[in-house]
């Protein structure tokens, strides 16, 4: 009997009052994107697709989601391959501190953001990085990494190594076994990880809101920056576009979920 099976109705309830909790902002940001209206209006009296077109019209809105989705591109590669390489290094070697190292790597987890976005801030401008794209790229990794490292770490943990020396019994090296081996196997879970570095990245903004300045204008940057000079439904069509690319992804990770599973289960078959 599975868990949902076994739950009660009072968990039920408060499962869904939860999700209602967290879905709720959705349900009113999205139609107010499609408001006729000059200001934000809820709900909209007339429907139009205005604002939209402001958003992708308009030389700020659009260039300031290239930006994002151009850092948060470069932090995933870069996030992916050293949170990749450290989960291996945690999972597969022992060393003395090791404990301490994966608590180190997963600190940004536990720190606020707001404490890490303020000591950036002092660092980044001794190296003149303030208002720079590399300085976004270089902290959002930090923040990134913890996310690849948990997520790449639990794909290694139920990896069955009997496979990788198997391989290497039949006389491939070392790195053959884990490019054909597994590196396939877990590779949904490696491009999870991937996909989460990506939306850490496209979706911060506190950090932005240090560093960005006025040269680097990433897209929540320039939605914080449009609730103090320009409350328009432009914001709400700006958080209707980051909504759908989160709700892709997640869709997308999910799909890789099931396919790991599907995978495991065979393997163990």
């Amino acid at each position: 009997m599975t868990f949902a099976a076994r739950s009660p109705l009072p968990v039920w309830i408060v499962s869904a009052l939860v999700l209602l909790f967290l879905v709720l902002p959705i349900f009113i940001v999205v139609p107010i994107s499609f408001s006729s209206a000059t200001y934000l209006q809820f709900p909209p009296a007339h429907y139009s697709l205005r604002w939209y077109d402001v958003y992708f019209g308009t030389q700020g809105w659009f260039a300031a989601t290239l930006l994002s989705a151009k850092i948060a591109v470069v932090v995933m590669i870069l996030a992916t391959a050293l949170g990749t390489a450290a989960a291996f290094a945690l999972v597969r070697a022992q060393f003395p501190g090791k404990s301490l190292l994966y608590g180190f790597l997963l600190s940004p987890l536990i720190v606020p953001t707001i404490i890490t976005a303020i000591a950036v801030y002092f660092l980044f401008a001794k190296l003149h990085l303030i208002g720079n794209w590399l300085g976004l790229v270089l902290a959002h990794t930090v923040l990134a990494i913890p996310l690849v490292v948990v997520v790449v770490s639990a794909s290694l943990s139920g990896f069955n190594v009997m496979l990788e020396r198997a391989a290497m019994s039949l006389g491939a090296a070392p790195w053959q076994a884990l490019r054909r081996v597994t590196l396939p196997i877990i590779a949904p879970g490696i491009v999870t990880a991937a996909l989460l570095a990506f939306l850490a990245s496209f979706d911060e903004v506190v950090i932005a809101i240090f560093i960005a300045g006025s040269g680097a204008v990433t897209l929540p940057k320039k939605m914080w920056d449009g609730l103090w000079l320009e409350i328009t439904p432009a914001i709400a069509a700006a958080s209707t576009f980051v909504i759908a690319v989160t709700i892709i992804l997640f869709v997308a990770m999910e799909l890789l979920r099931r396919r790991s599973e599907r995978v495991t289960l065979k393997r163990s078959a």
